[in-house]
């Protein structure tokens, strides 16, 4: 398929690119600020809450009443050693897909703009911007949207118990989460909302890939996340590089849709013959008819 091949060309074109940009210190130093915010909602959040939450998800796991059977059936009645163990582990497992919208947000509010002008400086100084999203907009988008995953995530919990599935639904539904937010955000500031609805429909499901493969690279967080959890010892250490980890693996992703929307946005006005939308420096691209790769203008056919 012609758009799939160029939206399989333009996503791996934009992952190197985005893992290129990772290493410069402008990224590793905005990386740090969501860092900032994160431990501060997230300490705020533990002084004041996390015994009261652990306390009433044990007295929750020590009512359940199948728990006592199985037990009773080993003639033991370690339900409430069990639910003490198991208890914080499911607090964890809960208050991890918010912390990680929250992580998304800021992501969005505090470094995506930083990162588009960072992305557009290097390689689409000329491309026109046109304005197609206020901040206001924006941020309605984006708060919408999570409010959305959110419920998505709540409502999918009982299925997160099959094996199988606990790898698959959380990952789509945040995948889903990522390409809306991020894909917007990419292209709020130089696309018109026709060349963005037009982009976001054209390449749907490259972009729904993007953020999947987004949501299996933010599970290495949760587990350096969970190890501080069992090594007591070494929470004050593992926590915040868990969350530092979070932020840069969310500044890739906010990179690898940046580079992709804004080539796509390049592209389609190319295709549209719009005045300035080739890079000075640089050969056009264009779509080879024969299966719709792209290709410089002294490759393309004649």
């Amino acid at each position: 398929m012609p758009l799939a091949s160029a939206g399989s060309r333009l996503m791996f074109d934009a992952f190197w690119r985005a893992a290129a940009y990772c290493f410069r210190p402008r990224v590793m130093l905005l990386s740090v600020l969501p860092l900032v915010v994160m431990l501060v909602a997230l300490g705020g959040w533990s002084y004041f809450y996390w015994s009261g939450a652990v306390a009433t998800m044990q007295h929750w796991v020590e009512t359940i009443g199948w728990l006592r059977t199985v037990f009773s059936w080993f003639g033991s009645t370690g339900t409430e050693g069990f639910a003490a163990g198991i208890a914080p582990f499911v607090v964890l497992i809960l208050i991890t897909p918010i912390a990680a919208v929250v992580a998304l947000l800021v992501i969005a509010l505090l470094m995506t703009p930083a990162l588009v002008n960072m992305v557009t400086e290097q390689r689409f100084a000329q491309l026109e911007k046109k304005k197609g999203m206020g901040l206001v907009t924006s941020v309605l988008w984006a708060l919408s949207t999570s409010a959305v995953a959110i419920v998505a995530f709540v409502v999918t919990m009982p299925l997160w118990l099959i094996p199988p599935l606990v790898l698959i639904v959380p990952p789509v539904i945040w995948g889903w989460l990522t390409y809306r937010v991020m894909s917007v955000d990419a292209l709020a500031e130089h696309a018109s909302k026709a060349e963005r609805d037009t982009l976001l429909q054209r390449y749907r499901w490259p972009l729904l890939l993007m953020g999947i493969i987004s949501g299996y690279i933010g599970i290495a967080p949760s587990v350096v996340w969970a190890s501080g959890m069992v090594f007591t010892i070494g929470f004050v250490v593992l926590v915040p590089i868990a969350v530092w980890i979070y932020a840069i693996t969310f500044a890739f992703s906010s990179l690898w849709f940046i580079h992709f929307c804004l080539a796509a946005l390049q592209q389609l006005r190319i295709e549209n013959g719009e005045p300035g939308a080739q890079l000075p420096g640089t050969e056009p691209v264009v779509a080879d008819p024969a299966d719709g790769a792209l290709l410089p203008d002294s490759a393309a056919p004649r």
